[in-house]
């Protein structure tokens, strides 16, 4: 079994459904998808029957995720206004145009999908977020569950167990929204002999990512100027090895730079598709 991962579709269901094709991942591949699922893009509701679809999806919320069970159960701070300026005006036509029944299962599925996960491949481990998480809380956490991480150790000994009960003390509001914080610093979870868990997440389109990050392994976009999956962190400390992983191709941008792209956690293999004008 293979481990797909991609994430931050925003409503791209057309450059979702070819990317996917490119990859052709089994029946017994897991695919899973970091949230952002919705708004920008013309087609969000049409992006969760594509991913609901898949067999062995897995599905972690974004915070545009949030931001839609926000403004339809009215438990947070957003406003329809603000939600409309973040893309929103399609995926609320979307879901003025279902029944009540099926809006009531699609958004007690969307306010059930989980923060986090901790996957494992051959080589490595990997932890899942949306948009990132706290390194320092994180270390700080597993030392008081008796795992040393400091001094260039990394994370190598901590278990799946003990990451995801790391990640389940971590700020939700971090898990959904960070950016600066962590791609400007290393996580210190993969140690100077090159082990330990890598963090992948979306959130930041990688058009930006120079913005925040540095110790980019590649590019981050193409000849074209369009987004790319985007290793970083790889130096002296890590081993060599990059310590995290943006999956952002920035669909969200559009025609011509934003891109859905997929990469395959046990060989780094990676596939895109365009997004392409109305679609």
């Amino acid at each position: 079994m293979a481990i797909y991962v991609l994430s931050d579709v925003h409503g791209h269901k057309a450059a979702l459904d070819e990317a996917l094709g490119l990859a052709s991942p089994g029946d017994s591949d897991a695919i899973y998808v970091l949230g952002d699922m919705v708004d920008r893009g013309p087609e969000p509701l049409g992006v969760i029957q594509l991913v609901r679809s898949l067999p062995n999806a897995h599905v972690l919320m974004g915070n545009h995720e949030r931001m839609l069970v926000d403004i339809l159960r009215e438990t947070g701070d957003m406003d329809s206004f603000t939600w409309a300026l973040n893309g929103g005006v399609a995926t609320a036509l979307g879901l003025d145009a279902l029944d009540k029944d099926e809006l009531a299962e699609l958004v007690d599925w969307v306010e059930a999908l989980p923060l986090f996960d901790v996957v494992d491949t051959a080589t490595r481990r990997y932890i899942l977020v949306h948009a990132g998480i706290d390194a320092l809380e994180a270390r700080a956490f597993l030392a008081t569950a008796g795992i040393d991480v400091f001094d260039g150790r990394g994370a190598a000994e901590a278990s799946r167990e003990d990451l995801l009960n790391m990640l389940a003390h971590q700020d939700p509001e971090t898990l959904l929204w960070t950016r600066e914080e962590f791609w400007g610093c290393p996580t210190g979870l993969v140690g100077a002999d090159g082990t330990g868990p890598v963090v992948v997440a979306g959130h930041t389109p990688s058009i930006v990512l120079a913005r925040y990050a540095e110790l980019q392994q590649d590019a981050c976009v193409d000849a074209e100027g369009r987004g790319c999956v985007v290793p970083v962190g790889a130096c002296d400390d890590t081993g060599g090895v990059a310590d995290r992983i943006d999956i952002d191709c920035s669909a969200a941008a559009g025609a011509p730079r934003g891109r859905v792209g997929i990469v395959c956690l046990d060989d780094g293999a990676t596939w895109y598709a365009s997004v392409k004008d109305g679609e």
